[in-house]
C-alpha cells in the first residue's frame, strides 16, 4: 500500500436499480464482477438514495449528507454548491492523488470538489464533453452519441449504433487505467469511475441487448394500490414526460425491449468493470484496495405502472451498495448487511477505513463495522424524501428501518406501509389495516426542525411547502440535521 494508506475505488452507476445484481437474486440479469465483489466483501441489501434524483443524490454521496443538510430535495440544475468538506478533498488532503473519470454532475460544472483531474462526461451530448472529444464523431460533436434515435429520458430499447469500443462505459473505464498507468507511484489514489448508464437512453451495444432481447423477462410488477392509467399503450411520448408524474403502461413488445435495453446496459457496465478489475489485477493493485460500488438511485421500470427515479418505492430508491476491503484487513467474505443505510454513509465508509478523520458536516455512519463483521449499534430508521418535481403533490417522505417502510406524502396527506420482509416488491399496501401512530410520531421528531412546517411537533401538517430546497439553504448547504449525528472512526 502506498505510505501505508490502501488505494481507493469508488465505482457508481446512474439509475441501477438495488435489485439489478445476480447476486441480489434477478432471475435474468448477470452481474459477474459486481456480484464477485460483493461475494468477497460485503452487500448492504437495504441501501437508499435518500433523494432518488441525479444532482441531491451525488450530493449525498460527495459530502455524506443528508438531502436536509446539503439542501436540494429535487434536481435543480445550475444551483452552485460549496460545501464544507467533500470525499475527494477529505482524502487529497490526506495525501491522495484523486482522479474522476466519467458523470460528476454537480455544479458549477467543471469545478472539481476534490479532485485532482477530471475526465468529464455527464451525458452524452452537450457541449464541453471529455467523452464527445474523444468520439470524434463526424455528424455535429454534440449530437453523435445519440445517432441511435432514442431519447435521454425515455422508453426506447434497441441496440447502439456505436460498437462496445465508443460507449461511455468503456470510455470511462480507457480512462481510469490511463491514470493508473500515469499516476504517482508515490501516493495512494482514490479513482472514481462513474457510469452514466444503465441511465436512459437504452441503448447497450448490440451484443449485450440481444442477450435478454432473446429471453423471456419479468414482466413490471403492479401493487394492488398501483393508481390505474387511463391512456392508450400506443401514441405516448417517447420522452415520458407524464410518466415523471402520473405513470404510463407500455404494451408488452415495447416493454419488452425497454427492460432487455435496461438490462443489457448493467451487463455492459458490469464488462467494463470487469476489464478495470483484470487490470488492476494485472498490476498488482487488487489487494491494496479499497472497492466500493454504488448508484446513485434506481428506476421504476414500469413497476406500479411509474418509470423514472424519484419515488419512495424499491426501485427507484434502493441501490446496489457494495464493500470489499483489501485482504489486509482481515474482513469476512459475503457479509450480507439488512440494517437501513443510505449514500450518505459512504463518504464516512471511506474515511474511516482508510484512516481519516470524519467532517463535522458529515451527517452519515461508517459501514466498517458492518464490512469486519460486526453488529454495531445502528440508526433506528433510515429517512428519505423529495419534493415532488413536475408535480409537486407527488412530494412525499418516507421511513425505513429494513423491515418496513413508511410514505408519508407531503402534499396529500396519502400514507403507505409495506412490509419489505414479507413483500419487498411493495404489492401490498398495508395502511388500510395497520397502526401507524408509531411511524407518524417517528416521522414527526425527524421533521420538528424542518423550515417549512410539515409538523406542529405533535402531528404531520399536510400541504405545506415542499420545494426544491429546504429554504434558506447557503451554497455551503446547512449544519449537520437529520439522519443521525456525525460518526468518528471506529
Amino acid at each position: 500500500m502506498s505510505a501505508s494508506r490502501p488505494h481507493v475505488l469508488l465505482l457508481v452507476t446512474d439509475q441501477q436499480r438495488g435489485d439489478c445484481l445476480g447476486i441480489d437474486g434477478h432471475p435474468v440479469l448477470q452481474t459477474p464482477a459486481m456480484d464477485a465483489l460483493g461475494a468477497t466483501g460485503a452487500r448492504f441489501r437495504r441501501a437508499y438514495a435518500e433523494c432518488p434524483q441525479c444532482i441531491p443524490a451525488r450530493r449525498t454521496l460527495m459530502a455524506g449528507q443528508a438531502p436536509a443538510a446539503h439542501g436540494m430535495l429535487q434536481n435543480a440544475p445550475g444551483q452552485t454548491w460549496n460545501p464544507p468538506a467533500t470525499l475527494a478533498g477529505e482524502l487529497r488532503a490526506a495525501g491522495y492523488q484523486t482522479r474522476l473519470c466519467g458523470k460528476l454532475h454537480l455544479a458549477p460544472k467543471r469545478k472539481r470538489f476534490g479532485f485532482d483531474g477530471m475526465d468529464l462526461a455527464d451525458s452524452t451530448r452537450g457541449p464541453a464533453n471529455d467523452y464527445l472529444d474523444w468520439l470524434h464523431g463526424t455528424p455535429p460533436l454534440s449530437r453523435w452519441a445519440m445517432a441511435h434515435g432514442a431519447t435521454p429520458n425515455g422508453w426506447i430499447g434497441r441496440p447502439s449504433h456505436l460498437p462496445e469500443t465508443k460507449t461511455h462505459a468503456f470510455w470511462c473505464v480507457s480512462k481510469a487505467i490511463e491514470f493508473l498507468e500515469r499516476r504517482d507511484p508515490s501516493a495512494p489514489f482514490f479513482l472514481k469511475v462513474s457510469f452514466i448508464d444503465p441511465h436512459p437512453p437504452f441503448t447497450p451495444p448490440a451484443f449485450c441487448f440481444e442477450r435478454y432481447d432473446r429471453r423471456a423477462l419479468p414482466p413490471p410488477v403492479i401493487g394492488g394500490w398501483a393508481d390505474p392509467v387511463d391512456a392508450p399503450t400506443r401514441g405516448i411520448d417517447i420522452e415520458m414526460q407524464e410518466a415523471r408524474s402520473q405513470g404510463l403502461e407500455l404494451d408488452a413488445p415495447q416493454m419488452h425491449a425497454c427492460r432487455a435495453g435496461y438490462f443489457g446496459l448493467i451487463q455492459h457496465v458490469d464488462l467494463q468493470i470487469s476489464r478495470l478489475l483484470q487490470y488492476m489485477g494485472d498490476a498488482r493493485l487488487l489487494d491494496d484496495t479499497l472497492i466500493v460500488f454504488a448508484s446513485d438511485h434506481g428506476e421504476m421500470l414500469g413497476d406500479h405502472r411509474l418509470f423514472h427515479k424519484s419515488w419512495p418505492y424499491e426501485a427507484s430508491a434502493r441501490v446496489p451498495l457494495l464493500v470489499q476491503a483489501p485482504p489486509a484487513f482481515g474482513c469476512p467474505t459475503q457479509v450480507v448487511c439488512g440494517a437501513p443505510v443510505g449514500l450518505q454513509d459512504v463518504m464516512p465508509t471511506i474515511l474511516d477505513a482508510v484512516g481519516c478523520e470524519i467532517p463535522p458536516s458529515v451527517t452519515g455512519r461508517s459501514l466498517m463495522p458492518f464490512v469486519r463483521g460486526e453488529t454495531p449499534a445502528w440508526r433506528e430508521t433510515l429517512h428519505g424524501e423529495h419534493s415532488g418535481g413536475r408535480r409537486p403533490e407527488t412530494a412525499w417522505h418516507l421511513l425505513t428501518d429494513g423491515h418496513h417502510k413508511y410514505v408519508w406524502y407531503s402534499q396529500t396527506g396519502r400514507e403507505q406501509l409495506f412490509d419489505l420482509d414479507a413483500d419487498p416488491d411493495e404489492e401490498h399496501d398495508l395502511s388500510p389495516s395497520a397502526d401507524l401512530e408509531p411511524w407518524r410520531a417517528r416521522l414527526t421528531a425527524r421533521l420538528t426542525q424542518r423550515p417549512e412546517g410539515f409538523t406542529d411537533g405533535a402531528r404531520l401538517l399536510p400541504g405545506r411547502p415542499h420545494g426544491a430546497l429546504v429554504p434558506g439553504t447557503p451554497p455551503q448547504g446547512n449544519a449537520p440535521a437529520a439522519d443521525s449525528p456525525p460518526a468518528r472512526r471506529v
